[in-house]
């Protein structure tokens, strides 16, 4: 996930209300803040984020970019799902499509979205995303032990892990170890549709 092109909610479809999930992100980040015992120069030290904006965040005063979320829930060891849920997962958890949440857009059309999420014991997430031609996103490295999966569904994806690129055709899965910088990119003429599962670590 890009790490400064987009901001939460911001999209041009009504998914979330973006005050809804502003109080959510507050709320559940200094409950796990504090259930962990950090401080926040200790998180702000182990999350790469300035303790500024850590309480502006905390005090609902910010709408962070998904790259700052993405790093503060590394840091923690929560999926971004567990960040801007509102309620205690139950056991089975059904998400309809106006609950999916909305990270990432272009104005060429090109959109991730977070389908769904858990704890398992470390984060797990799903993902659903469409690349229009010429566009991608970027990701900086993931806590050691990440693994995303992809799975093209239309389209040819151009993935690039570590400094190499690899190519998906429609139809083709790939794993990789996210722990390095990676990104997605869509060099054809027509809109790369996948999914993408990503697992993440417990925390030590």
């Amino acid at each position: 996930m890009n790490a400064a092109i987009q901001n939460i909610g911001r999209c041009t479809e009504p998914v979330t209300d973006l005050d809804h999930l502003t109080q959510s992100l507050a709320r559940n980040l200094k409950r796990h803040r504090q259930e962990r015992g950090y401080t926040l120069d200790a998180l702000a030290a182990r999350a790469g984020v300035s303790r500024g904006m850590l309480i502006q965040i905390e005090q609902g005063r910010t709408n962070p970019s998904v790259g700052t979320v993405v790093k503060v829930g590394d840091a923690l060891g929560v999926s971004i799902t567990t960040l801007l849920d509102f309620d205690q997962e139950p056991k089975v958890r059904v998400v309809p499509p106006e609950q999916a949440v909305r990270l990432w857009s272009t104005e060429a059309g090109s959109h991730s979205t977070l389908l769904a999420g858990a704890e398992a014991p470390g984060p797990l997430e799903l993902w659903s995303w469409r690349l229009m031609p010429g566009d991608g996103s970027s990701s900086d490295a993931h806590p050691a032990g990440t693994t995303e999966l992809v799975h093209v569904r239309e389209g040819r994806l151009t993935l690039s892990v570590d400094g190499a690129d690899h190519e998906v055709p429609a139809g083709t899965s790939a794993s990789f170890e996210a722990n390095v910088a990676h990104g997605y990119r869509n060099d054809g003429g027509e809109p790369v549709e996948m999914t993408m599962a990503v697992s993440v670590p417990a925390p030590r």
